[in-house]
């Protein structure tokens, strides 16, 4: 793929994003993790599942050194109309997220957020590497490298053997 090569970058390591309150965060920080990093709305049709069972594997494995990410995007229907706070403020609520949640981010399109053109560089997705929809979900290794990449259709449970086995890996 022709993109990677304008991604110099090659670990997830190398990028600062922005918290929920604007602030810079250095993605180093996350540097032993397994990470989920996933584009995340509130009023999608795959909502519920996705958040419940992001908070399931958060909880399950938060102790054994993972980590989710969470990037509300408003790119699909307008799926994320709120603030990044609202964003934030509904995960939480609704399904007790304790994890990172980001400000919002375009995950496609001439404003693409840098941390998002390197997890596409990393792993194409079916028909090329744009994202095609809320929940797109990229499992990063410890070294800040992508594994995997899966679809909105993917629950997140569904990928608990692949997050053991990246945790148990050094």
């Amino acid at each position: 793929m022709g993109a990677s090569k304008s991604v110099p970058q090659k670990s997830i390591h190398e990028f600062t994003v922005k918290d929920i309150k604007g602030k810079d965060v250095d993605l180093s920080m996350y540097k032993g993790k397994v990470l989920l990093v996933v584009n995340v709305a509130s009023k999608c049709g795959f909502t519920s599942t996705n958040y419940t069972q992001l908070t399931q594997l958060y909880n399950q494995y938060k102790d054994k050194g993972f980590e989710v990410l969470a990037f509300p995007c408003n790119q699909f229907l307008k799926q994320e109309p709120g603030t990044s706070q609202e964003a934030q403020e509904f995960a939480c609520t609704r399904f007790q997220a304790e994890y990172p949640i980001f400000q919002k981010v375009r995950v496609n399109g001439p404003d693409t957020a840098p941390v998002y053109k390197f997890l596409k560089a990393s792993k194409g997705g079916f028909l090329g590497s744009r994202i095609k929809w809320n929940f797109t979900k990229f499992l990063v290794d410890k070294d800040g490298k992508v594994i995997r990449r899966y679809g909105s259709t993917t629950p997140p449970l569904s990928i608990k053997a692949d997050i053991e086995k990246a945790i148990s890996e050094n």
